[in-house]
């Protein structure tokens, strides 16, 4: 027995040495394993806290006009824009001991074991915050060993690269509040009407609770349960020490006004405008789909408000609500090209296709005046005349003839001057010009204005057939109005990443591309459109909206049989506007015909209501301004029965004076010398001489 007793003996060491070993080796795995699970976490660095958020879009003065969001609201806010009373409550409802442990805390996950164990079930939970931002940063919801492996690993890496604050303010930006509201800004201005920093200890405590279960805490769920569970996070405080009993108790009983609205949701304007917004920060600042839809950006655009909405009010006013025609809009400033307002069709629930942007239309007598600029550098002046007769053109290069008509067949059968031929949209006098300076002249000078867009090389181009977009002729009146300097349609000054960092402003251009003196002796020729003193055998073509306009413009119609064009610019502002059918339907109606003409009248008018009334300001150099005859173009005299007022680049202007008129027989022309100084008060009141 004591044999047996002693082999026994030495089995029983023999077994606990192994199992002494075994451990102290599964020990040291164990230990490896930690330090290795460490290692790796270090090694891979801290892990991206980016998540969807809402993007923002903004107007020029800062207004809110838009968001980008898949249906999900979400707005970054430091943890110092966040009411304390939020933030004491749920840490202590979530993790009252958040800053005391590394992740994990593991005296309330063994309490949690045993409630679990005695209730045969999962009853009580031991997520840390750090371990909950994680879940919400990387991983899905599901509940399996991968998934929870996962997260540990996450929260070592979170909590090992980053501080406190950054993961409390990341939690509190990413946990879900329900009915579409991720994180504590979106969810106070949802529930409370509110930002985060303004919310009460009630409201807070209230706020904190949701998160447990959103379907069954939300106020608007149920307010019994609401009011339960703030009760509930009140005590907590108390018993953590954040609150007193009495403060608590005050905030259990106020009554709470629930909004249940998210602020932004009906914040669309011009939703033409923020399609064209979104293509420019993918196709131009080259951002993908997600970064812009859910990037958490803010982007800082042109756009004015209330231009926009004169822009909307005169489209709505004057296009039959019966009629099937489209219109477009392009407002821009012309000294740096943003975009202050547009318009892609009448209605963007019925059609989202940008018109404004996209559609390539036919831009009729609009391209003249770029034709006339280069007429103008080939020894053409205002005063320059040629026969304006019904042509047809003959051409020795097997070109098929071209007979171009004037607008209901009438012609002047005579001389007409290049400002009266521009005034009353003279097509003989553009396709000569056109044909004289040859074909690739106006092909090249549309490319320095701005349009991208193919012409073709034919007779006919002078007459606008070869299509623009409404924004590229916007741009190019743009080079009209402010002297000849460049500038690029623009929809977006900056744009901000979810940390307010900088990631693209707009940079300011100021090459020269057109001669300023040509500019400006253009610009003051498209003021005649308005100006019945260059009536002829047809009336200027801007007479049917004279009435209607009260400050100095420039400016350009054009119409071909499907399309309808006015372009015109006032020192401050320079607005396009199309309409015509999608479908090339032609425009028969009479009214139709007036669409573009009015709403551009119309909307200069009040866009421009409260800004100061400005005349077009000459360079300081290059120009000459005299009186002439506009039925001639010479010197007018005090015997001309009309006189007017006419810039012309310095040497060019006309030295004979004009004849048709003489009624006495003292006049002697060559006393009176060309150029002669106009007096003061003239040149100031010059508008309406």
């Amino acid at each position: 027995m004591e044999i047996m007793t002693d082999q026994g003996f030495r089995k029983t060491i023999k077994y606990l040495r192994a199992l002494i070993i075994i451990s102290l080796i599964g020990m040291i795995c164990m230990l490896i394993l930690f330090f290795g699970v460490l290692a790796y976490a270090k090694l891979l660095g801290a892990p991206p806290l980016a998540v969807p958020q809402s993007t923002l879009f903004f107007s020029d003065n800062g207004t809110l006009i838009g968001e980008s969001n898949s249906g999900q609201k979400r707005y970054w806010v430091p943890l110092d824009e966040i009411s304390p009373s939020l933030v004491d409550a749920t840490i202590s409802i979530e993790d009252k001991n958040f800053y005391d442990h590394n992740g994990f805390d593991y005296k309330r996950i063994a309490g949690a074991m045993i409630a679990d164990i005695r209730a045969f079930g999962k009853v009580q939970g031991a997520s840390t915050i750090t371990q909950q931002y994680a879940r919400n940063l990387f991983l899905e919801h599901d509940k399996t060993w991968k998934r929870k492996l996962s997260e540990a690993f996450y929260t070592i890496r979170l909590e090992m690269n980053y501080s406190k604050k950054d993961i409390l303010e990341g939690y509190l930006n990413t946990i879900y509040y329900g009915n579409g509201a991720y994180g504590v800004q979106a969810a106070s201005r949802y529930y409370f009407g509110k930002d985060a920093s303004k919310l009460t200890l009630s409201e807070a405590s209230m706020l904190a609770g949701i998160p447990k279960g959103p379907g069954i805490y939300s106020p608007l769920a149920s307010m019994k349960n609401a009011k339960a569970r703030q009760s509930i996070i009140l005590q907590s405080m108390v018993k953590n020490g954040f609150i007193q009993e009495d403060t608590a108790r005050t905030a259990a009983q106020k009554a709470l006004s629930i909004v249940g609205v998210h602020s932004n949701q009906e914040v669309k304007v011009a939703p033409y405008f923020q399609d064209a917004v979104k293509n420019a920060l993918k196709n131009q600042l080259h951002l993908d789909d997600r970064t812009i839809a859910l990037g958490g950006l803010k982007v800082f655009t042109t756009l004015n408000i209330k231009q926009q909405k004169a822009a909307e009010e005169q489209v709505k006013k004057y296009v039959s609500g019966t009629s099937e025609i489209e219109t477009a809009l392009v407002a821009m400033d012309p000294k740096n090209g943003y975009v202050k307002a547009m318009i892609g069709g009448r209605d963007y629930a019925k059609s989202p296709f940008n018109r404004a942007v996209q559609a390539i239309r036919q831009p009729g007598s609009t391209i003249k005046p770029i034709l006339y600029y280069a007429a103008l550098g080939e020894g053409f002046t205002p005063s320059t005349t040629m026969r304006s007769e019904f042509t047809t053109f003959h051409f020795d290069d097997g070109t098929p003839d071209y007979t171009p008509h004037n607008f209901n067949n009438k012609y002047a059968d005579g001389e007409i001057t290049l400002a009266q031929a521009l005034a009353v949209s003279d097509n003989i006098f553009a396709v000569k010009t056109h044909l004289y300076l040859g074909e690739e002249s106006l092909i090249d000078t549309a490319k320095k204005f701005g349009i991208s867009t193919k012409m073709a090389k034919v007779p006919s181009l002078a007459l606008g057939t070869s299509g623009v977009r409404v924004i590229d002729m916007a741009g190019a009146y743009s080079l009209f109005d402010n002297g000849g300097k460049k500038v690029n349609p623009t929809l977006i000054t900056r744009v901000e990443d979810y940390n307010g960092n900088v990631i693209y402003e707009n940079e300011k251009t100021d090459e020269q591309v057109l001669d300023p003196a040509k500019a400006y002796v253009m610009t003051q020729m498209m003021t005649g459109i308005f100006d019945p003193k260059l009536n002829g055998y047809a009336t200027v073509t801007g007479s049917t909206v004279a009435k209607d306009i009260t400050r100095p413009y420039a400016g350009k119609s054009g119409s071909t049989e499907t399309d309808s064009w006015m372009i015109g610019f006032s020192p401050q502002l320079v607005t396009a506007v199309w309409a015509g059918y999608d479908v090339g339907k032609p425009i028969d109606m009479p009214a139709e015909k007036t669409y573009a003409k009015n709403i551009w009248a119309n909307f200069m008018e009040e866009a421009l209501k409260d800004k100061p009334v400005k005349a077009f300001k000459a360079p300081k150099e290059g120009v000459v301004g005299v009186y002439v005859d506009p039925t001639n173009g010479k010197l007018a005299t005090a015997d001309c029965p009309v006189r007017r007022f006419t810039y012309f680049v310095a040497g060019t202007e006309p030295t004979e004076y004009c004849t048709d008129h003489l009624m006495h027989s003292d006049f002697h022309p060559s006393k009176q010398k060309a150029g002669t100084k106009v007096p003061w008060y003239k040149r100031i009141f010059k508008w309406g001489n």
